[in-house]
């Protein structure tokens, strides 16, 4: 216990003292950023951005906490590098091109390969938001495709 106690106390300290001695790390401040609304190219129904993040080169990664309404959900889509999500809240699902949709809940963590066609969003009764990670490969995160179709969606039905 007291190892864990002395730990915690030395990461404080020298989080403190890279604050005070460095701008090499950065915090951005929840609420920082606006909540953005999903783009409905890209989206059908209600989706909420919030406090987006994007790695300083050299670095590449980048993401968002994403927030679906009832039935919300991205456009099919795919990755150069892959895309990992963390589910925090609600209950959604996650289908890739030709396979059967997948249902997510609060602690899954969905790894998604590169090129890979998928979707994901929330159940048709539930909200779902994650925690989106992707990396950019010559500039480019992602490369979206056509709308999931109410049809689609509702084939897709897991839940």
């Amino acid at each position: 216990m007291r190892m864990a106690v002395a730990l915690i106390l030395a990461l404080s300290v020298s989080v403190v003292s890279a604050k005070e001695n460095t701008s090499m790390i950065t915090v951005w401040q929840s609420g920082e950023k606006p909540s953005v609304k999903g783009n409905s190219e890209y989206f059908t129904g209600t989706v909420r951005i919030d406090a987006p993040f994007q790695g300083s080169e050299p670095a590449r990664i980048g993401g968002a906490t994403v927030t679906f309404e009832p039935s919300a959900r991205t456009a099919w889509h795919t990755h150069p590098l892959g895309q990992t999500l963390i589910v925090t809240a609600g209950l959604g699902r996650v289908q890739e091109w030709g396979g059967e949709a997948r249902d997510i809940r609060p602690g899954d963590v969905v790894w998604i390969p590169a090129g890979v066609k998928h979707w994901h969003g929330a159940a048709p009764e539930n909200s779902m938001s994650h925690i989106a990670i992707a990396e950019a490969e010559n500039g480019q995160v992602v490369e979206w495709l056509e709308k999931v179709s109410d049809e689609q969606y509702g084939s897709s039905a897991s839940l």
